[in-house]
């Protein structure tokens, strides 16, 4: 990565590389430091938890990777691009044609249905309507709710919610899903079911999961987890049988 202005195409490369990142706050008359010198990669087609208690810096973390507010000092690198040279309008259009978003509060907008919950991101890129419903079916089927196309949000259990969204995500053919506490607002067992339509978005569709989490079974099933505490990278942890590239296996396992 030398520039701004170059693309992500290797399998070798970082999805995300965070370096020296700081995010101060100033409340009061204090400088309030939500994220703290924090240095580390994430890999492709790896499911990556950033976990930690409340207060600890996961959702400033997150919203820095996703470009929704910028860093104090340090640099975010994401699909080959360094978001601090980038402008607004190029952050939104990274936002909006390779990456998917998952939120905790599902993020579905009440009055439409799952079909038109899910083609939302694809009519803002103004697709061909043809490939946009080919998509959402696509989509749909894959997260087991085709039956369930023309139901509103209200109309469906929070699991069903949840994989509304994943399809959401799933039909935009994102390299990098973020998601926000996927799990945090359903039981463990629903919260099972959506935690294997994730890992097989990693297995499956080859795509790059980055998860903020607090529950034990998300952490459990990521390949690698951070910690966060105080806002700085307390602990690096690699799930047994999982290879990372050269220097930062070893780093992380040392």
């Amino acid at each position: 990565m030398t520039n701004g202005q170059s693309t992500y195409s290797s399998s070798l490369e970082p999805v995300i590389s965070l370096s020296n990142l700081h995010r101060i706050y100033h409340l009061a008359g204090e400088d309030i430091h939500a994220v703290n010198d924090v240095t580390l990669d994430v890999w492709p087609q790896h499911m990556t938890a950033i976990v930690g208690r409340s207060g600890s810096g996961k959702t400033t973390l997150l919203n820095l990777i996703a470009g929704l507010d910028m860093p104090t000092e340090g640099q975010v690198w994401v699909l080959g691009r360094n978001l601090g040279q980038m402008n607004e309008r190029e952050r939104l259009d990274l936002r909006l044609r390779r990456l998917g978003f998952i939120f905790q509060s599902f993020g579905l907008m009440p009055l439409l249905t799952a079909r038109e919950n899910v083609g939302v991101p694809l009519r803002m890129r103004a697709m061909d309507p043809h490939e946009r419903e080919d998509r959402i079916d696509e989509a749909l089927e894959w997260v087991g709710l085709s039956d369930r196309a023309h139901h509103r949000p209200y109309e469906m259990s929070g699991g069903e919610q949840q994989r509304v969204a994943i399809a959401r995500a799933l039909a935009e053919g994102p390299m990098l899903v973020l998601a926000d506490e996927p799990t945090g607002q359903l039981d463990t067992r629903t919260g099972r079911r959506i935690l294997d339509l994730l890992r097989r978005l990693v297995e499956e569709r080859g795509v790059t999961l980055l998860v903020v989490t607090h529950d034990p079974q998300v952490m459990a099933e990521a390949d690698i987890v951070h910690e966060l505490q105080d806002g700085m990278l307390a602990d690096t942890r690699v799930k047994e049988g999982v290879e990372m590239p050269g220097e930062e296996l070893s780093r992380v396992r040392a």
